[in-house]
């Protein structure tokens, strides 16, 4: 597969609005998945790299309004994450909203505090971008979830699609150790500027339906099974092995 280097991606196809959907897939899929992507898919290589480790952690109000949001399927959600790209070390402050027809609107900014708390510049960044969405909430954040796991990047030209496969996917609530959420399964997420993209095709193509999961999300109903978590139970009991007693 022809490569694609990190300043080309950012400018072909950084897709800061777009329309996502994620599909969980046994690892055993993949290889029937990259026979059939088209011709002028490209994968980002960085220094001889092909994937790539990322540390999230979500920030939440008291209330969890980011994550009742989405349980709640309101059209006016968010999440609040700081990204960590630790081949690099290197971190960015990500604000998603939703914009009209279910687009997702990412506002992302250089990020240089610390990881367990927002800092005041970077709590009033995110809820300037959350008062121009009209999403009103406590203007108070904290940490609730951290997500780890290893990104394949592939880029397709003629589409100007983006597609992310996440792999070893783990999960952590503060203050304690990750845990394996997906043994044998990737995640994958197609980004496109249309309502559907010749990758999802393909997906639908092998049998491959699109699942309501979010990291963030999903993560705190497997590990807080006290929330209300309807939403996802179907996706739980299909594809997670969650500890005794969480579903």
């Amino acid at each position: 597969m022809r490569t694609i280097s990190l300043e080309e991606l950012i400018e072909q196809g950084a897709l800061l609005k777009r329309f996502d959907r994620k599909y969980v897939l046994p690892a055993q899929a993949l290889p029937a998945f990259f026979g059939a992507l088209p011709d002028d898919t490209r994968i980002l290589e960085i220094d001889g790299r092909r994937r790539f480790p990322y540390r999230s952690t979500y920030f939440d109000t008291p209330s969890l309004d980011s994550y009742l949001g989405a349980a709640r399927r309101r059209r006016s959600r968010f999440k609040l994450r700081v990204r960590t790209y630790l081949a690099t070390g290197t971190d960015v402050l990500e604000v998603k909203t939703r914009g009209s027809r279910g687009i997702t609107i990412k506002d992302r900014f250089p990020y240089a505090g610390e990881h367990d708390r927002l800092g005041t510049a970077a709590r009033e960044l995110a809820l300037a971008v959350l008062t121009k969405a009209r999403i009103a909430v406590e203007p108070s954040f904290a940490p609730a979830l951290t997500t780890h796991y290893e990104r394949t990047t592939l880029f397709v030209p003629s589409s100007g699609s983006r597609v992310t496969i996440d792999h070893d996917l783990a999960w952590a609530l503060p203050g304690e150790p990750a845990g394996p959420a997906l043994p044998g399964r990737v995640v994958v997420e197609t980004k496109s500027p249309r309502l559907t993209s010749p990758i999802d095709r393909l997906l639908w193509s092998l049998a491959h339906r699109p699942s309501p999961m979010s990291k963030y999300a999903t993560g705190l109903a497997v590990l807080r099974p006290a929330l209300p978590a309807n939403r996802w139970r179907p996706l739980l009991r299909r594809h997670f092995d969650p500890p005794e007693g969480r579903l």
